[in-house]
């Protein structure tokens, strides 16, 4: 049995994707799959979750932009990573690694280019963040989410990319609304806002929810993954808030009428593979690179989404769309347009393909 190595996290947007390809890959090859991810935080909590997963805690130092102190005690941690993950992959001897991003992935990414085992990388946003940048001198392969990411590499690089959309795991597109609206408690006459602020949770989210929840509940059951943090609003039969929906995700988003949230890349596409409306307020300022910004205006241009700029005019634009049925039908077809794509079982196919050394149907 061949043995196969990924790597990414931080947070869920860089494991979940990750599982989607993994699941994937499952099916097409006799395969053992070990993870190397944070040892601490989330990620092993997630990767074992995702079932049948061998998970390897590694140090990781965060990549930073901006100059801080923290930078210099981060090197060591990134050199520590380095050295452990280079000893998991010797002992391990995987056939070849897939990163999908985030500050852990770099040292396993170069620890395997060391050890001369193939390495094939995912970039979910728009534009490559640092970690995928650093990632793809590495990489024999580089897969994007979208088609205008290619020019944002160096000319050297583009022979290697495929264009592959985000992977999105299994069990949205086959998700079930009323199994979302069981789970939920919620009556099918019931239309219900679903308000994501991503895994870790989102304070302006939640802010936003508490400042507007007498005119949103007007129209809607609001269900609201508030983040581990919580809130102090009480449940009702119209405001739902839950720290985090795990398993149920797929079903709840089935059953919700229309998304409102962050436009990190996997909030944006798990969204699409169900094809859903969405709202969207991205994270701004000198804390991001602008990626949910370029997330959030891709799929504004496809028509599946409103981007909230002016964040006073939430409730009124919810209202608006709560009452306009054809654009939100429209929206809604906009969305499931871009998500149809299946970009978990493309990626699953060509590492198939490197591994067999034959073409997977």
């Amino acid at each position: 049995m061949v043995t196969i190595a990924f790597t990414g996290g931080g947070t869920g947007g860089h494991i979940y994707p990750g599982l989607a390809v993994a699941g994937a890959l499952k099916k097409n090859v006799d395969c053992r799959i070990i993870w190397l991810g944070s040892d601490k935080g989330m990620d092993a909590s997630i990767v074992r979750k995702g079932g049948g997963i061998e998970f390897f805690g590694v140090p990781s130092g965060k990549l930073r932009r901006y100059v801080s102190f923290q930078n210099v005690l981060d090197i060591f941690k990134i050199i520590a990573g380095f050295f452990a993950a280079r000893k998991i992959l010797k002992k391990e001897k995987p056939a070849m690694l897939f990163s999908k991003g985030g500050f852990v992935s770099v040292p396993p990414v170069v620890a395997a280019f060391s050890l001369h085992i193939p390495v094939f990388a995912h970039e979910s946003d728009f534009s490559p963040g640092l970690a995928t940048k650093i990632n793809s001198r590495f990489s024999k392969r580089i897969f994007t989410a979208y088609q205008d990411t290619v020019s944002q590499f160096p000319a050297a690089y583009r022979h290697k990319i495929t264009v592959t959309g985000n992977p999105v795991r299994e069990a949205f597109r086959t998700a079930d609304k009323n199994r979302g609206r069981a789970f939920l408690g919620v009556e099918e006459k019931d239309r219900i806002l679903l308000v994501l602020g991503g895994s870790q949770g989102a304070k302006e989210i939640n802010d936003l929810v508490r400042e507007h929840l007498d005119e949103l509940t007007k129209r809607y059951v609001v269900v609201h993954q508030t983040g581990q943090a919580g809130w102090d609003a009480p449940a009702s039969e119209r405001y739902k808030p839950y720290r985090y929906i795990d398993e149920e995700m797929p079903h709840t988003l089935a059953a919700a009428e229309l998304a409102l949230g962050r436009s990190g890349a996997g909030t944006v596409w798990e969204c699409a593979a169900v094809g859903k409306p969405m709202a969207l307020i991205p994270l701004r300022g000198s804390g991001t690179r602008g990626d949910q910004v370029e997330n959030a205006r891709f799929f504004e241009k496809a028509g599946a989404a409103v981007v909230i700029d002016r964040t006073e005019r939430l409730a009124g634009i919810i209202a608006e769309l709560a009452v306009d049925d054809e654009k939100r039908a429209a929206m809604a077809r906009a969305s499931l347009a871009v998500g149809v794509r299946d970009g978990a079982r493309i990626i699953a196919d060509i590492i198939a393909a490197e591994i067999t050394g034959k073409e997977v149907k």
